[in-house]
């Protein structure tokens, strides 16, 4: 009995500690993202960055970068022009880190231009046209197009506005067609001998094949052709230099009528063209001989 009442104090604290803890709130596990703890107000997202115009002079190297104004009211667009405009930068950067302290025989040079296409409440399509010296006996171009959907806010990008693998099919022998008359008219232009004319054309029609074929990839530089009713009649589909031609080519571009897309078109998309394409402008009529 004495060692029973010699222990009750010790029993009598572990009894009130453990009706303590049994009163304590439980600890609120941590919030996954995305979720908030109950009763804490929602951190908005920090505002993007405002595009700026950007000129680098060094006596190594010179950038010029400029955006079209207002298109910041687009975050998701002017992220996505930013991240096109420092991956230039960041390329050349690494390519003057990768001459140490050496200096290039000529400056290195990133000049990069983007223009907004096309605006309306449905769409907006921004042009990225420029180019990128870092040695050589010339730069090397920079062709991207950027298509946005405000009122979805999101990119419309080739593969989900084309579905099918006829869609491939019908759009690239489209862009071959065209492409191969428009190299028909260029080499006929230039008179050469027969043999050289056929060596020409063969090398040039295979990069046309090659740089045109059925895939996605081929054909994600566009822009949206505006109807009179602000819906689209065509893409104009843009094939930097070395794509579908040689350098000296330049930027190659096949407009595209909604006639040949709609019927492989996804169906969320289908609103935004024109359910009768616009007429294509009647062909120049040839001057007529002159007399005599």
């Amino acid at each position: 009995m004495r060692r029973l009442l010699a222990c009750s104090p010790i029993l009598i604290a572990l009894v009130m500690l453990a009706a303590c803890k049994r009163e304590e709130p439980a600890a609120q596990a941590p919030a996954q993202p995305g979720q908030e703890q109950p009763g804490t107000a929602a951190t908005p997202p920090p505002a993007p960055a405002e595009l700026k115009d950007v000129i680098e002079r060094d006596p190594r190297y010179v950038i010029g970068i400029s955006y079209p104004k207002g298109i910041d009211k687009y975050p998701g667009l002017a992220a996505e022009l930013r991240q096109y405009s420092d991956a230039a930068r960041n390329e050349l950067k690494q390519a003057l880190d990768g001459l140490g302290t050496e200096k290039p025989s000529a400056p290195y040079d990133l000049t990069l231009s983007f223009n907004t296409v096309l605006e309306t409440p449905q769409i907006v399509a921004v042009s990225a046209d420029g180019s990128s010296y870092t040695g050589g006996a010339h730069g090397n171009p920079l062709v991207a197009r950027f298509v946005w959907l405000p009122q979805q806010n999101k990119a419309l990008k080739i593969n989900e506005l084309i579905v099918d693998k006829n869609g491939w099919r019908d759009l690239s022998g489209y862009v071959r067609e065209q492409l191969h008359a428009a190299l028909s008219q260029r080499i006929d232009a230039d008179e050469m001998p027969p043999a050289e004319r056929a060596e020409l054309m063969k090398s040039a029609l295979k990069m046309i094949d090659e740089g045109s074929m059925p895939e996605a990839d081929n054909f994600a530089q566009f822009e949206p052709v505006l109807a009179s009713d602000n819906k689209l009649s065509a893409l104009r589909f843009v094939f930097p230099p070395y794509q579908v031609g040689p350098y000296s080519d330049g930027v190659q571009t096949v407009e595209v009528p909604a006639s040949v897309l709609l019927p492989h078109v996804a169906q969320e998309y289908r609103d935004l063209f024109a359910s009768t394409p616009a007429p294509s402008p009647a062909a120049p009529k040839p001057a007529p001989a002159p007399a005599g």
